[in-house]
């Protein structure tokens, strides 16, 4: 694949992350200052997530059978037309069912354009691709937010703007070749590739989770508690881009860096310094304080699936690298669908232990890295085929 077609692909990544980093805090916003209950606007927000969770098992034929364009198109196609049809009502299980639609659509995109790149990138530099891939969507997913005011001028507005931008982004697939992936290896193993890619590779795979976790918390249930700490609006729209900004700021460093020494150690230390950041979060009240630990965090923590499906495709033959996608895929989604849930009761119950909770997360993903040690150097050293069209 040429340099032109892997820009094509971080494009309509950067703008479906911009859908998703606007919709998570523009409908609890909304739905804050309609009454609605925080723990009802935690389980609304799961509902993308559970799109995921509802395609994710019946990907990976259309994908062989397809290839990557055709895929990644139809995931665009149901994403636009799921935002532009927004202010038709606003109804609560009408706004659930779409955001499952754009769930789904975002996840075969995703899943189409990730597979792509882990397939088409050789490992001296898939560290580095794939960081592109999650820096492009941190991009979108901090730029988002910033679109929330539009919502002053009229409620319809944001929704409008978010499926223009991906419309333009979608008329740019049909520049991209027809490729398909290996068929003949994965049907060999059968239907126990699911057990055989979990077994080589499952702490590679909890970094997706955690990151789901973390990223739909903060912009699902952050907005509520700055809002009940007598934050405007506009701060907190202000402040939100600022654990993707943080993100952003690391996430080719860490990559190459990842390529260059161990994989294992910098996912260690991004987990350590992500753990402690949130935990000093627990003491703050000011948008300035929370701000600043917000973005530092996001320089360490805001990487975690880029690095996670690295180290993932380090981990498997090429042959199951499409089901490592599909579960990373699915694992994002749990741990999207737990942020928001969770958050929402943390938020009811005791607001004082938000940060500490996703502090706590961190250390478990840290604790689930260590006995990993001897396998990961076993299976990194395999030899896999290399795609000679690669970025």
């Amino acid at each position: 694949m040429r340099q032109r077609h892997f820009f094509i692909l971080v494009s309509i990544v950067m703008i479906s992350g911009l859908s998703q980093g606007l919709l998570l805090p523009l409908i609890s916003i909304i739905f804050e200052q309609n009454g609605v209950h925080s723990s009802l606007s935690g389980i609304h927000a799961t509902a993308m997530y559970i799109g995921v969770l509802v395609v994710s098992p019946f990907l990976e034929r259309p994908l062989r059978r397809y290839g990557f364009k055709h895929l990644i198109m139809a995931g665009g196609a149901i994403v636009i037309v799921s935002l532009a049809i927004f202010p038709i009502s606003s109804s609560l299980l009408f706004w659930f069912m779409l955001r499952l639609f754009i769930g789904i659509g975002d996840h075969i995109l995703h899943f189409g354009s990730q597979t792509w790149i882990t397939y088409a990138s050789p490992t001296h530099r898939r560290g580095r691709n794939i960081s592109l891939y999650g820096l492009s969507f941190g991009v979108g997913f901090m730029i988002g937010p910033l679109l929330v005011p539009l919502v002053h001028i009229h409620e319809a507005l944001p929704f409008i703007v978010s499926s223009l931008l991906s419309l333009c982004g979608w008329i740019l697939l049909f520049l991209l070749p027809h490729t398909y992936p290996e068929t003949e290896e994965a049907e060999k193993v059968g239907a126990t590739r699911f057990f055989h890619a979990w077994k080589q590779a499952w702490p590679a795979l909890l970094l997706p989770f955690g990151y789901g976790f973390l990223e739909a918390s903060l912009h699902s249930m952050f907005p509520i508690y700055a809002l009940r700490n007598e934050l405007s609006v506009e701060t907190v729209a202000m402040m939100l881009p600022a654990f993707a900004l943080g993100g952003i700021a690391f996430q080719l460093p860490l990559g190459t860096l990842s390529d260059r020494f161990s994989r294992k150690t910098m996912i260690m230390i991004a987990l350590a310094m992500g753990a402690l950041c949130f935990a000093i979060a627990t003491w703050f009240s000011s948008a300035v304080q929370l701000t600043t630990t917000l973005f530092v965090a996001g320089m360490f923590v805001g990487s975690l699936f880029s690095l996670g499906m690295a180290y993932m495709a380090d981990l498997l033959p090429t042959s199951l690298l499409p089901v490592g996608n599909i579960l990373c895929g699915m694992l994002y989604s749990v741990g999207s669908i737990c942020g928001p849930a969770i958050g929402g009761v943390v938020l009811q119950q005791q607001e004082e232990l938000f940060f500490f909770t996703m502090s706590s997360l961190l250390l478990l993903l840290l604790l689930a890295q260590r006995p990993f040690t001897k396998f990961s150097k076993y299976f990194s050293k395999k030899t896999r085929k290399k795609n000679v069209d690669a970025f």
